[in-house]
């Protein structure tokens, strides 16, 4: 469990451990504005573009070959952005990072549903894993700035592949290889090109749109061409012998629910991340460091509510769960959109900190039991695909609407001659709203999930539905 948890921990620390290294980087390397955004969102194009051919290839090839695959590639392609000297170096290897997250994350969470026994076992490492997904963005954050002040930006990729050769040892040494050959032949090759192609172009769009303009031509085209590939791709998964995504999949009732409630309160999560980094170094002045630090109480509440889930889970299931979450966590990113020019960190960002975190640790705990309840374990790593690929997803939306958000707030008020700070304030407080309005969406949505308080449950319940759909 431990190792499974790391994988996931790396994967998802690095989509944040970058962000507060980014003024060091571009006065490093000269990165323009416009590039430098490429350093964070390079990563994130191809996790989520490559993520459901990562889950599918670990059903197909072997879960432990996939594991071992994507870390090596994770592996040197960190220490290749650790060593660039230029700025096209560095963004090539944060692209290919992505890849071998989108083999990794897959692999590591559909060997978690697969090894641990259904019941207790089972509930118990996945409050683990979800503890992992929520203290990710936050320590990512903190690793970021006592890097970044310590020994340089570099490290934010050196520090990942003695981390990685500690997991290739780990995870040789204690899965089995699978009997499973290395062939292409009956893959679907077609629906991996649509499915790959849309998922990037999709997230590309999502990236570039509030520089483009939403209403620009070039958006309005992108965000076009990829839903004309992924409804292409659905469509040939219908008629294909050996589909990439087999549909049936989405007949385990309430995992589409439970996918679409992570992609919009991950939406929200992301992007008060970003937003609070923003207004604590850009407003209150702190230092890279300083900013890491100020994130520490958020890493302390999400461990209390990721211990406290598992528990709650066996004894009202995980749709409460989410759902109380989502409240409570919506309401501290409440909190914390009311920024001022001199705001404080005791009085205007802790007290909303530790109750979103506290949220935050029910929610990632109980929506990742539901999401891969009752799944059979040839679809493991699909529905582990899935599921991040609606995180990614999500990422890139939130950053990009609240972005567009918060930059028409600024504008306005910056028309009506109010000044740079309080209009930059004003600009992240907006955001920061619509971050805790995607969350509590994401508490709507999360009451069609399937309430779930144990695994042995589930699978019996799918199991039953399984005989009734053949019947």
């Amino acid at each position: 469990m431990l190792l499974l948890c790391g994988v996931a921990f790396l994967d998802l620390v690095d989509a944040s451990i970058v962000n507060v290294a980014l003024p060091s980087i571009r006065k490093d390397l000269d990165f323009s504005t416009q590039g430098l955004q490429w350093v964070p969102s390079g990563y994130l194009l191809t996790y989520g573009g490559f993520m459901l051919l990562g889950g599918r290839a670990a059903d197909l090839f072997g879960r432990r070959r996939i594991l071992l695959t994507g870390t090596t590639v994770f592996a040197v392609a960190s220490l290749a952005g650790g060593f660039a000297n230029t700025a096209g170096l560095l963004v090539a290897a944060r692209l290919v990072q992505g890849i071998g997250a989108a083999l990794m994350m897959p692999a590591a969470l559909s060997l978690l549903t697969t090894t641990f026994k259904e019941g207790s076992d089972r509930t118990k490492a996945f409050g683990a894993w979800g503890a992992v997904a929520g203290l990710a963005s936050a320590v990512g954050v903190l690793a970021g700035g006592l890097l970044t002040d310590g020994p340089g930006w570099r490290w934010v990729m050196f520090v990942n592949p003695p981390v990685c050769l500690l997991i290739l040892v780990a995870a040789y040494r204690m899965f089995e290889p699978e009997d499973k050959k290395v062939s292409i032949k009956g893959l679907d090759l077609f629906g991996a090109f649509l499915v790959t192609s849309g998922m990037l172009l999709l997230v590309f769009a999502l990236v570039k749109a509030p520089d483009q303009g939403w209403g620009s031509a070039r958006t309005v085209l992108e965000l076009s061409g990829a839903g004309v590939l992924l409804v292409v791709f659905l469509l040939n998964e219908r008629v294909t012998r050996q589909p990439l995504l087999p549909l049936s999949i989405f007949r385990i009732r309430g995992l589409a629910a439970a996918d679409f409630t992570q992609l919009v309160s991950v939406a929200g999560f992301i992007s008060m991340f970003f937003f609070l980094t923003l207004y604590m170094q850009g407003v209150l002045g702190y230092s890279p460091i300083r900013t890491g630090l100020a994130y520490l109480p958020i890493t302390v509440g999400v461990g209390i509510g990721a211990s406290i889930a598992p528990k709650l889970v066996a004894k009202v299931g995980t749709r409460p769960v989410v759902v109380v979450g989502s409240v409570i966590a919506s309401s501290g990113i409440f909190l914390l959109s009311r920024l001022k020019v001199d705001g404080s960190f005791t009085t205007g960002l802790l007290p909303g900190m530790v109750v979103m975190a506290f949220g935050l640790g029910f929610v990632f705990v109980a929506i990742t039991t539901a999401a891969n309840a009752g799944v059979p374990h040839h679809q493991a790593g699909l529905a582990a695909a899935l599921l991040n690929a609606s995180q990614q997803v999500g990422g890139a939306l939130g950053l990009a609407v609240f972005s567009a958000v918060s930059t028409a707030r600024v504008n306005h008020q910056l028309a009506h001659g109010v000044s740079q700070p309080a209009a930059f304030t004003s600009g992240l407080s907006r955001a920061l709203f619509a971050c805790a309005v995607a969350v509590m969406c994401g508490a709507v949505i999360a009451l069609r999930t399937r309430n779930v308080h144990s695994e042995a449950e589930a699978e019996g319940l799918a199991e039953v539905e399984g005989l009734v759909a053949v019947g």
